[in-house]
């Protein structure tokens, strides 16, 4: 027992203090930086506006089904479907918060290479999407439904408010869940499987990185739960360039994401979304495995990287405050989103429709569906249960409208 208890408490005290500076970051750039500087700059299909979407992306902490919402939003705020698609590839596979956790469990080549890599993905998908934006070969995709950016808050002491209450409470709500999933897996690895399990298949990287891919692809794993997993699976003998395939196309395809993309985007940037993802991952793979001096730097970095923060795990007293204040900030999140759950269960009433909301993980998409939906006419109130995935609307709207305004949004209604 205490040996998975230390692996767990190891893993924890290397990411802890990393991954608050980057909710701190995040939280910074949410409050401080206007939403609406995006679809200012990202309004063409050349060559300029797609890296700008990239560069935009690479650095926001957004997850998979966080950032489905805000690149939907850039294209009906005057975005080319060529940049919000750079956007859309660049954002989930990396962020402020999953560098940083990145370098702590990972080492600085994985720190460098992976936001090089979503960079690089992105602006391949996106100026593929560009090329046949201008020739028009793309299909129609569904665009009617209106989303307005959220206001920043007023004056400096709010928008500090906001910077800690998005970085530290929203964001927590988000990902702590998968971050805790993401760290028990690591923690199972490390201790269940032999030293050399993966040494047995290291000559077969490409096969090593289609399953990787069959497996990553379906899933949901954000972008900072994802790197304790393949740390430890690093540990037992993975090739860092398969590790790098799971960090880039776990935390950036999904089958919800893939569902939201064609609706919004159309079939053939769908397409050229998914594979860009992954032939980003497995191109960035292959590279790292058999460029002379890449894999011995990234296999070397890991190891020393990891039994640095293995020693220090009791003698840090900083790691060690850093980690229960994260734990603690983690509980309380989710303990308030599951009590909001409690609330919402106990005042509903008959006049409140429920309809089951399937793609909802973070509050990003609660936002976005609760704005999606108060904007209908005849709706007077939208109550979204993010713990349940579900949506309580009051008021006389037909049943259909709100479930075409759900899909709309690019999630899937369940009966």
């Amino acid at each position: 027992m205490m040996d998975y208890v230390n692996a767990f408490v190891s893993m924890l005290n290397g990411m802890s203090p990393y991954l608050l500076l980057g909710f701190l970051i995040a939280g910074l750039l949410h409050a401080f930086v206007p939403s609406t500087i995006y679809s200012r700059y990202l309004a063409g299909t050349g060559f300029r506006s797609v890296v700008t979407a990239a560069l935009f992306g690479v650095p926001l902490p957004l997850c998979s089904c966080g950032v489905l919402p805000t690149a939907v939003a850039l294209r009906r705020s005057g975005a080319s479907r060529a940049a919000s698609t750079s956007f859309l590839i660049a954002t989930p596979q990396t962020g402020v918060d999953s560098i940083a956790a990145t370098y702590s469990m990972m080492g600085l080549p994985f720190a460098i290479l992976r936001p090089v890599a979503a960079l690089v993905t992105s602006l391949i998908g996106g100026l593929a999407v560009g090329h046949w934006e201008r020739k028009g070969d793309l299909d129609d995709a569904h665009d009617e439904a209106n989303y307005e950016f959220s206001q920043l808050p007023q004056g400096l002491w709010k928008k500090v408010v906001e910077t800690f209450k998005y970085g530290f409470f929203d964001m927590m709500q988000s990902i702590g869940r998968w971050l805790l999933i993401g760290l028990v897996v690591a923690t199972l690895i490390t201790v269940l499987l032999p030293d050399d399990f993966f040494s047995t298949y290291a000559r077969w990287p490409l096969l090593n990185m289609f399953i990787i891919v069959a497996v990553a692809v379906p899933m949901y794993v954000c972008a900072t739960g994802s790197i304790p997993i393949a740390a430890a699976l690093m540990l037992k003998g993975m090739s860092p360039g398969c590790a790098l395939v799971l960090l880039m196309a776990g935390p950036a395809a999904n089958l919800a994401s893939m569902f939201v993309v064609n609706k919004s985007f159309g079939r053939k940037a769908t397409a050229v979304y998914l594979m860009s993802i992954i032939g980003g991952a497995m191109g960035f793979g292959l590279l790292v495995d058999y460029l002379p001096g890449m894999r011995d730097a990234f296999v070397n970095a890991l190891p020393c990287h990891m039994m640095h923060h293995e020693h220090m795990m009791g003698a840090s007293w900083l790691n060690t405050v850093c980690s229960i204040a994260l734990l603690g900030m983690i509980i309380v999140a989710l303990g308030a989103k599951y009590w909001k759950s409690y609330q919402i269960k106990q005042n509903k009433t008959t006049a409140m429709k429920e309809f089951k909301v399937k793609g909802m993980m973070c509050v990003h998409c609660k936002a976005n569906v609760e704005k999606g939906l108060a904007a209908l006419p005849g709706v007077e109130k939208v109550t979204v249960d993010l713990a349940k995935g579900t949506a309580l609307v009051e008021g006389n709207v037909p049943d259909q409208l709100v479930i075409d305004c759900i899909e709309d949004l690019g999630y899937q209604y369940e009966p």
